[in-house]
């Protein structure tokens, strides 16, 4: 049996820029064994799995990394709806409503952009593991947490000083692979043509660095809201790769914007 598979560049206009996701297009459920087999051979940051449910424009969607299941994934969201919209099996006047782990997600077409209505996740003051601060060889501003939902710590904010300093450093990826079972985000006010930037590193989940992340914007976004005085922001993930995201708060709603490129298109033949 075939199975529809695409790779898409998320949160760009052009080809081999933003973040790459694998989105695998399901007819029905498949064991989680083989969702993570699959996310392990595609060797991207995530791989998307979408099934439909009975109602059209409603979806299941899980995200793998190449080594976990993991609870939500801006990029890949985008990545799907793209995906959904440009096979044909959704027409793009109508929404694509998600149902993951961290609720129900919504992403609907705004021109050449594709807005995504996540939830806003709010963090508190915290104190950077002193392992971390040596892996990241930083001097940090400020510094929260978002917690999961059993209590443990989910992604750092780092806040530090410039635009400059988030774009120069250079982390020991396995000494904070070390420092914590959590993400790390640092971030700064941009320079000139962006309200803030950041870098994203999720070693715990197997990712040095990934390129564009939605879903540290949902914690990004409130940060910088309650800094700046403003709700609506254009915003630059500076990683190899880089990409631009419009983001918008709007009570416990985050809403991100970008664009989508297909690069591949196939089928899994097992």
């Amino acid at each position: 049996m075939e199975i529809p598979l695409l790779q898409i560049d998320a949160f760009t206009s052009q080809a081999f820029k933003g973040n790459p996701a694998a989105v695998c297009l399901l007819d029905k459920a498949k064991p989680a064994d083989w969702m993570q087999n699959v996310g392990a051979e595609m060797n991207l940051a995530e791989t998307a799995f979408v099934v439909p449910r009975h109602e059209q424009g409603h979806y299941d969607l899980r995200w793998f990394t190449p080594a976990i299941e993991i609870p939500l994934c801006g990029h890949a969201t985008l990545a799907s709806a793209h995906a959904l919209w440009e096979t044909g099996r959704l027409p793009e006047t109508q929404e694509a409503h998600f149902y993951t782990m961290s609720g129900e997600l919504i992403c609907r077409r705004q021109g050449k952009l594709i807005e995504m209505d996540f939830p806003a996740l709010i963090a508190e003051p915290a104190t950077l593991p002193a392992a971390a601060v040596e892996a990241l060889d930083i001097k940090p501003v400020n510094v929260v947490c978002h917690r999961r939902k059993d209590g443990s710590d989910g992604n750092f904010l780092i806040e530090l000083e410039s635009e400059t300093d988030v774009r120069n450093v250079k982390p020991n990826f396995y000494a904070l692979s070390k420092a914590a079972n959590a993400g790390f985000i640092i971030s700064a006010r941009g320079d000139s043509n962006y309200d803030f930037v950041s870098r994203y590193f999720a070693c715990y989940a197997g990712i040095d660095e990934d390129p564009v992340t939605g879903s540290a914007h949902c914690m990004l976004t409130p940060y910088w809201a309650a800094k700046l005085g403003k709700t609506e922001m254009s915003v630059y993930q500076a990683s190899a790769r880089g990409g631009e995201l419009r983001v918008r708060l709007a009570g416990d709603r985050v809403f991100l914007a970008g664009e989508a490129v297909t690069v591949l298109r196939g089928n899994l033949l097992c």
